[in-house]
């Protein structure tokens, strides 16, 4: 196994002394942030705009504005 390891570490503890589970933690959420979309969500057609005011609730959608 190769390990990279950078001049500056990504992550510096200020105070305190965490477990490895608090760093464990620390280092996902770093990760999930750090994770690019793979791109926005196509516009709805249509077709699916026409069926949303049948929908449930959708009286009260429509008097909302957009």
């Amino acid at each position: 196994m190769l390990l990279l390891m950078s001049e500056q570490p990504y992550v510096r503890i200020v105070r305190g002394t965490p477990t490895a589970e608090e760093l464990a933690a620390l280092v996902g959420v770093l990760a999930l942030g750090a994770r690019t979309t793979v791109g926005a969500a196509p516009a709805p057609s249509r077709w699916a705009r026409s069926g949303r005011p049948a929908r449930t609730g959708g009286w009260r959608a429509s008097g909302l504005p957009a």
